[in-house]
């Protein structure tokens, strides 16, 4: 929800009123820059500029289609505003050709692309290993996010060099693309052909991008190359929310931004419409740890709000009833909803203890970033079938339908028919066609020929029905019936009912689809099916369970931040780089900045973690937000132990440190565990080759 007043700020004013050259917005959390996004789009129009020379570009389709719709109600325009891929998407169904390909490609999914890995990894008499399979397809995907072919791999990398050429020559002969190819090829195509690349440049000439911070390498050169000619680049974003570096965004983009456009404005939205004063300070405190970074301080006109509960468990099952009694209790108390609940967790195995303790007290979950309904099986299945509606040489379709119920052909089979359809040069579904008109011999078995003439009768007749220019709907519980999946489905009676209830659904979003689509065709829908992201939707009134990075964008009046501990968050895998760090710190204080009135953070003295029960030393992250900020708290209310003592004190060691004893001089501590005395350590002592146990609130051991 909006809270923002109607009229602008200065700062928004300014940024909003920009008309030409490069400018940067440095937003930070909950400062509103869809809102200004939207409000420059309107200036632009409100000076005469086309709607057609205007591109938004944003991260999700969530938010694309909600700022078309806010300039579509202000100023009755439509503008296009997309995804970076969709972007690509459409610039290549107008010019892929220059590259090779036919313009009905097809753009396949992570499943359908690791198909296509193994199948190259069995041309080229490669052992598939999981593992193998996994490393490799991250390495094709870094290479294409840097704008690599297969022959300008760096000699450290040429041992995937074989391996990425064949995988690329597969999806080519496919004329299928995969996600990283969409921004991949579209650069490729704007570097190799000057001439496309300056009709795309006169089309669009005020570009503004969203979250300019999470730009990978390859959006980098996108912006670059369309923006040359003009360098009306508004760009609005903030390094303090960078987070995605395992996915290839580069916070140099936006650090880099004033070296790159040169005479760039650079505008400071500090003003937070979301957040309690305590919770802003709290979160600058943190940040200002970070190095790399533009400076800034988030303010709010709001209320002070109240102190940030800080609780340090016994162990990960206390922490989950801290959490639960909590919301309980502020669910009846102060008539929070669920909803208005979301625990934050570093890591994807932290929400097991949250879940138990939910369900133990009866409260509503729901777990954010699950399996999508796009990514269901039976959902991939059925819209494959709908991809066979449109190519003939989509192998991958062909054969994740053709078995769709069962008709005998299994992987030989399909082998034989794609090796005939390469040698042949017939495409597949044409070869398949004259070999149930016996004109082409697939050297098949009467049952499997009998299954194959059946497949292709079911693909001609939805043909038949686009051709007629049938609704999309209506082909769709065609092509649902005709290949008697239902029937497929049944084999499977515990399972049947859940996925036919999927399909039905898929029939009523199809309806929806085509009642608020501008233009709804198949390839269209396709396309738009293919680009969802894999979230899955939470039920109405539930307490929200996430990772910190599925949180990024939300809000919520009631945040718990779980699990701060060293080695947990920051992660372990940071621990020896700064700049890891530095991104640990900036996805904390995306956490906290998610919290509108209250916010909780709780630790861990021991965890079963790795396989055992290990004792945990609190984050760095919870020393760095000055105490007079937090309110220690214990599992039913306020608690008399200082916080000093169980943040600055508890378990100062990990297993493995070095330690200093008065008398015994350097020591390696071998174990950690709790006594009736309380934190105990087994130190090895170097000098006098021996160890020794010591209780920790007697030992004053210091660190070396």
């Amino acid at each position: 929800m909006d809270t923002q007043p109607m009229e602008l700020n200065s700062e928004q004013t300014k940024a909003s009123k920009h008309l030409e050259g490069p400018m940067l917005v440095l937003a930070g959390a909950g400062s509103g820059k869809t809102r200004i996004i939207t409000h420059r789009i309107l200036h632009l129009l409100e000076v005469g500029v086309p709607a057609s020379e205007i591109l938004a570009v944003t991260f999700t389709n969530k938010a694309a289609e909600e700022m078309k719709q806010r300039v579509l109600r202000l100023a009755k325009a439509h503008i296009l505003t997309c995804t970076f891929h969709s972007l690509c998407a459409r610039v290549l169904r107008e010019s892929i050709s220059a590259l090779g390909y036919g313009k009905d490609f097809i753009i396949v999914d992570e499943e359908d692309a690791e198909k296509c890995l193994k199948q190259s990894f069995a041309s080229l008499g490669i052992k598939e290993d999981k593992n193998l399979l996994k490393t490799t397809r991250s390495q094709i995907s870094q290479a294409k996010n840097r704008i690599l072919f297969p022959q300008d791999l760096s000699e450290e990398e040429k041992g995937i060099q074989e391996i990425y050429q064949c995988y690329q020559n597969k999806l080519k002969q496919y004329n299928a693309l995969d996600f990283d190819d969409l921004l991949f090829l579209t650069v490729k195509l704007f570097e190799s052909f000057p001439e496309i690349l300056a009709s795309y440049q006169a089309r669009w000439k005020f570009i503004l991008i969203d979250e300019y911070q999470d730009t990978n390498h390859a959006q980098y050169m996108l912006v670059k190359f369309l923006s040359h000619t003009h360098h009306n680049v508004f760009a609005v974003g903030d390094p303090d929310q960078s987070i995605y570096s395992w996915r290839g965004a580069n916070i140099q983009n936006i650090l880099h931004f004033s070296s790159d456009y040169a005479g760039a404005q650079i505008v400071r939205l500090e003003q937070n419409y979301r957040s309690c004063n305590i919770i802003l300070q709290a979160a600058n405190a943190l940040i200002k740890h970070n190095e790399s970074r533009y400076e800034k301080n988030l303010w709010s006109e709001r209320e002070e709000g109240e102190l940030i509960g800080l609780f340090i468990a016994d162990n990960e099952r206390q922490e989950a009833d801290f959490v639960s009694h909590q919301i309980q209790k502020l669910h009846r108390q102060k008539g929070i909803a669920y909803q208005d609940c979301a625990i934050f967790y570093r890591t994807n195995f932290q929400s097991r203890t949250f879940e138990d303790a939910l369900l133990r007290e009866k409260i509503p979950y729901t777990i954010i970033g699950g399996l999508s309904f796009y990514q269901r099986k039976e959902i991939k299945d059925v819209l494959s079938l709908l991809r066979m509606i449109l190519s003939n040489s989509d192998f991958l379709s062909f054969s994740r339908t053709i078995n769709l119920p069962r008709r005998g052909i299994g992987p030989a089979a399909l082998e034989k028919i794609r090796d005939l359809s390469q040698e042949t040069g017939i495409e597949l579904f044409t070869l398949c066609e004259k070999a149930t008109e016996r004109t082409v011999d697939l050297k098949l078995s009467a049952k499997q020929l009998q299954g194959l003439e059946e497949y292709v009768k079911c693909i001609l007749a939805l043909r038949n029905m686009l051709k007629a220019k049938r609704p999309l709907s209506e082909i769709l519980s065609s092509a649902i019936e005709r290949s008697r999946y239902l029937t497929f489905l049944q084999e499977d009676a515990e399972t049947y009912a859940e996925r036919k209830e999927n399909i039905e659904e898929l029939v009523a979003k199809t309806t929806e689809w085509e009642q608020e689509a501008s233009d709804p065709s198949l390839p269209l829908f396709l396309e738009e099916m293919a680009l969802r992201p894999s979230t899955e939707g939470a039920q109405e009134d539930s307490v929200r369970l996430m990772t910190l990075h599925n949180g990024k964008g939300l809000e919520f009046p009631l945040v718990f931040l779980v699990g701060m501990e060293e080695d947990l968050f920051p992660h372990i895998n940071a621990k020896d780089a700064p700049e890891k760090i530095e991104e640990e710190r900036r996805l904390c204080y995306v956490g906290v900045t998610r919290a509108k009135d209250l916010l909780f953070l709780t630790a861990c003295k021991s965890r079963f973690l790795w396989g055992s029960s290990r004792m945990m030393r609190p984050s760095r992250f919870l020393k760095e937000i000055p105490s007079t900020f937090l309110k220690k708290l214990s599992l039913y209310g306020n608690s008399s132990l200082s916080l000093e003592e169980n943040v600055s004190n508890t378990d100062e060691f990990s297993i493995g440190d070095i330690a200093f004893h008065n008398d015994f001089g350097q020591g390696s501590i071998r174990k950690i565990y709790q006594t009736s005395l309380g934190l105990t350590y087994d130190v090895f002592f170097f000098q006098t080759k021996s160890e020794r146990t010591l209780v920790a609130k007697y030992a004053k051991l210091k660190r070396v």
